[in-house]
């Protein structure tokens, strides 16, 4: 299939960009001695995670339990879910995964952990457990290292539970913040016995600069494997990094100066970014796309030398890929011109 014989609106992944984006994460982590756990909620796909892992992964990390269960039943086995589960069916279908492949949590509540420890009670085959810590994101997280230290000693007592170490998900643009708030509450838990056997970071926007917590034994970056205009805007990386493009056609041209895509939030998500507008245009890069509905978005080619054609196709680099991915049952993967292979988006809207 050539990319001319694809309907619109559609998802395309650039494989060349891709694989060297993934190349070049994996090349820091390793010059740097960290752990690279890749976050597969930006492609969902098994392919892409199985690439993650032949380059040198130590596992994956999959943010809800359905995306999890879909990376299992794709051959991925070494999955961490940062994310409090709570609930007697998810914790069901916990304990099941669980049986399945080695599997990590967290959890920054007693409530969440006694959860667990009610549903997990085989010290034979014990869950582990991370605490997660607000360093400065504010976002979930304990707040504070005797948090910490109170809820990794609810997680060594519970006899089914093992006390893995501590997540954080730092602030964009404050590593040291994370580093001195990591700095302060490793060394109570080592005091009291429970040193951390891992302490895991994420992010894309500051991942070439993930070793400057020095006290963090993996990352977790996302994004990195397609990049998007938010991406561009937060300083990471450039328009050539960018494998996810939205392939789209113009479908009315009612003035001189706007056109109208077949792409709306529904392909395009109405994430903002950083930046004007909701995309950005690859054969029109100066065109702005100022609102979108539903089906459509609406074009500002005020800017543009030239102009774009009723029935042209083009392609969109969104402002957020994960959304966009979301958005779509098929992805195609392409070299060039030729569509490699129109993957199923396995974990689309697990949500829960």
């Amino acid at each position: 299939m050539h990319i001319a014989d694809i309907d619109t609106p559609a998802v395309l992944i650039d494989l060349d960009i891709l694989e060297r984006n993934l190349r070049a994460a994996q090349a820091y982590a390793d010059t740097h001695g960290l752990k690279l756990r890749p976050h597969v909620k930006t492609h969902k796909l098994p392919r892409i995670a199985r690439m993650q892992m032949d380059l040198g992964a130590t596992g994956i990390t999959a943010q809800k339990l359905g995306e999890a269960e879909a990376m299992a039943d794709g051959g991925l086995t070494d999955i961490f879910l940062p994310y409090n589960i709570l609930g007697q069916a998810k914790l069901d279908r916990l304990h099941a995964l669980h049986e399945r492949v080695k599997l990590s949590v967290i959890a920054d509540s007693a409530v969440t952990v006694a959860g667990y420890a009610a549903r997990f009670t085989d010290a034979a085959h014990p869950l582990t457990v991370l605490v997660e810590c607000d360093t400065g994101a504010a976002r979930c997280g304990v707040q504070d290292g005797h948090e910490a230290l109170a809820l990794a000693r609810q997680i060594a007592a519970a006899p089914g539970l093992r006390f893995g170490g501590l997540m954080a998900y730092p602030k964009r643009g404050d590593l040291a913040g994370t580093s001195a708030w990591l700095a302060a509450t490793i060394p109570l838990l080592a005091g009291a016995g429970l040193a951390p056997d891992v302490v895991s970071t994420g992010g894309t926007p500051d991942m070439f600069r993930a070793a400057e917590v020095g006290e963090a034994t993996e990352h977790r970056p996302g994004t990195y494997v397609y990049n998007d205009r938010m991406q561009i805007g937060f300083g990471h990386g450039n328009w050539a990094d960018c494998a996810m493009t939205v392939l789209t056609t113009v479908v009315s041209r009612p003035t001189a100066t706007r056109a109208i895509l077949d792409a709306g939030s529904k392909a395009l998500a109405a994430d903002t970014a950083p930046l004007p507008g909701h995309g950005r245009i690859v054969e029109y890069p100066e065109a702005i796309i100022t609102a979108l509905n539903e089906e459509h978005g609406m074009v500002d080619l005020t800017p543009c030398p030239r102009r774009p054609e009723i029935g042209e196709r083009v392609r969109v680099i969104p402002n957020h890929a994960c959304v966009v991915t979301n958005l779509f049952d098929h992805i195609h993967l392409i070299r060039g011109d030729v569509v490699d292979e129109v993957a199923a988006v396995t974990s689309r809207g697990r949500l829960g």
